[in-house]
């Protein structure tokens, strides 16, 4: 089947680089002939013929904004098969034949039931959790990683100055991989996340040892959410060390910002990728970096796939401490 309408929306969390994959889309559907239409406000304005077409001129300044010029939204009810339906009549009239979907796991659920219903889609990994199966990193982990790092920094000044310990909340769902990465490019004492757990007695512990024996004026831990009460903790670091704890919850200005380079790279070469496989006839799959190089797979084998173990890094980051 020839594609001559593609389209594209962004869904779930908004990603810093989401713009740079819409444009990558964009310009290269359009460099092979065919016509795109963007898809505003997710799964949501695909139920609610929230159409309008991308020309190149559309896309001419977005490269470098942070959040999605398209929008975003959630739709728990697109789980539904009749909404489903609905959804890829709407697809029919606007005459598109092959959707690119740029978010997360729930994003490519969605993907993949309209490749069941006869749409070719392609998925591309856009959330800063990097917690997506099939690829080594997604779009928006290098932006708020960056992000992290750079308020990590600036809390170490102060933490330094005042004999503190900062706690500080980053995102990343049920994925530790914002909170490791962030620990090890800031020398951080101590990471808390899914796979290490958390056990507040060896927490406490280790924080008496670095300020009795250590000698050290001031701690750095980071910890992923929905892991622990961070204010709670840092009560009881105040109550039980020689540190007076803090606790930041960086919360939203990690989503926020724009891309970095890398991100920008990454989404480019990832929008390539849908256009060359939809034009190939090929849905159904998504895109992501494997070892620096771009790759796909299917959609249903990257939901099921395990993910990437990180035990080397974590021993890296005990090694450093």
């Amino acid at each position: 089947m020839a594609i001559k309408t593609i389209g594209v929306l962004t869904s779930g969390g908004d990603a810093p680089g989401m713009n740079a994959a819409i444009r990558a889309v964009t310009r290269l559907a359009l460099n092979k002939g065919a016509e795109v239409i963007g898809v505003q406000n997710g799964y949501y304005g695909l139920l609610n013929e929230q159409f309008r077409p991308l020309e190149r001129t559309d896309v001419s300044e977005i490269l470098n904004r942070g959040g999605t010029t398209l929008g975003s939204a959630r739709l728990p009810e697109f789980k539904d098969e009749e909404i489903q339906d609905r959804c890829v009549i709407n697809l029919r009239k606007q005459g598109i034949d092959a959707l690119v979907v740029v978010g997360g796991d729930g994003s490519y659920r969605g993907a993949l039931a309209l490749t069941k219903k006869g749409i070719h889609c392609i998925g591309l990994p856009g959330t800063i959790d990097n917690d997506i199966s099939g690829t080594d990193f997604t779009i928006g982990f290098d932006t708020a990683l960056q992000t992290c790092v750079e308020n990590v920094d600036k809390l170490r000044d102060t933490s330094s100055s005042h004999h503190r310990c900062s706690l500080v909340e980053v995102m990343g769902n049920h994925c530790g991989d914002l909170a490791l990465y962030t620990a090890i490019a800031c020398g951080a004492e101590i990471v808390i996340s899914p796979e290490t757990g958390f056990d507040e007695t060896e927490i406490l512990e280790k924080l008496r040892y670095l300020g009795d024996a250590v000698k050290k004026n001031h701690a750095i831990v980071i910890i992923s959410e929905k892991i622990c009460d961070v204010d709670g903790l840092a009560k009881k670091v105040s109550l039980h060390t020689n540190f007076s704890g803090r606790a930041t919850i960086l919360g939203h200005i990690q989503r926020g910002g724009s891309p970095t380079p890398v991100d920008r790279m990454l989404s480019s070469r990832m929008g390539e990728k849908a256009i060359d496989l939809l034009m190939e006839g090929i849905g159904g799959h998504c895109v992501g970096i494997i070892d620096n190089e771009i790759c796909s797979m299917p959609i249903q084998e990257a939901l099921e796939k395990p993910r990437k173990s990180r035990k080397k890094l974590y021993r890296l980051f005990d090694r450093l401490v």
